[in-house]
């Protein structure tokens, strides 16, 4: 049986690919949750509140007001929040052990991968204060071969894992939609161009990625002086 959520879920967050990972997880499920906007480039992650339940100071995290035995839970990292969503709702991540093995395997694959080398090429291209042309090549190289990764995984595949729509689509989505600021050309990897649109054509992944877009365009990191030392020059606090 399903579980219901009564109580809203509280979301800390911020638009990235790592927030949209959260966001449409929730539209997914369907579930009440409040949106608690977490502005990265102001330093709110260092906030001793937020601290209290993402000692990473990163977002996304959560707040189930329902978590086990009817005691309230956070959670802190992406791909254990989907992992915890996921099985509370019992959706998007199969319960047969086979399904789910594999499920998890890509969602470490782009945990791992398909974001910390994407966002180290987001980082040289767009926002260090030099070009290094060294980094920018080696992060290039490592964001073309996790798209051919990815291109040859979903050959005749509609989806990534375990024959449905999962939670490592949904980890791996919001990656994938910054390709133009990878350099990338979606036309050399067609399965996954097509894996992206049949994503997108969903209205919860509409929906989730709708979430703190206005707020999103007051933040322009490129421009941004006083965000970009926040975020790249961080001492630890």
């Amino acid at each position: 049986m399903t579980q219901m959520q009564e109580k809203p879920i509280e979301l800390y967050f911020w638009p990235t690919p790592n927030g949209w990972k959260a966001s449409i997880m929730l539209e997914e499920l369907g579930v009440p949750y409040n949106l608690n906007l977490v502005n990265i480039g102001k330093g709110d992650q260092f906030e001793p509140e937020f601290l209290a339940i993402s000692p990473n100071n990163r977002m996304p995290a959560i707040l189930d007001p329902e978590g086990p035995g009817g005691a309230p839970i956070s959670v802190f990292e992406s791909g254990a929040i989907l992992q915890y969503l996921g099985r509370k709702f019992q959706k998007f991540y199969p319960e047969d052990e086979r399904k789910r093995v594999e499920t998890e395997e890509w969602l470490m694959w782009q945990m791992g991968g398909f974001g910390p080398m994407l966002g180290q090429n987001h980082h040289f291209r767009h926002y260090a204060p030099e070009k290094v042309p060294y980094a920018i090549e080696r992060y290039s190289n490592e964001t073309h071969r996790l798209y051919g990764v990815l291109n040859r995984r979903l050959e005749g595949r509609a989806y990534i894992a375990a024959d449905e729509y999962t939670i490592a689509d949904i980890a791996t989505f919001g990656w994938a939609q910054r390709w133009q600021r990878q350099n990338i050309d979606l036309e050399e990897f067609p399965n996954v161009r097509d894996w992206r649109l049949r994503l997108e054509a969903r209205g919860a992944v509409q929906r989730g990625l709708a979430v703190g877009a206005d707020q999103q365009k007051t933040l322009v990191i490129e421009k941004d002086k006083a965000a970009q030392s926040v975020l790249f020059g961080q001492k630890a606090r």
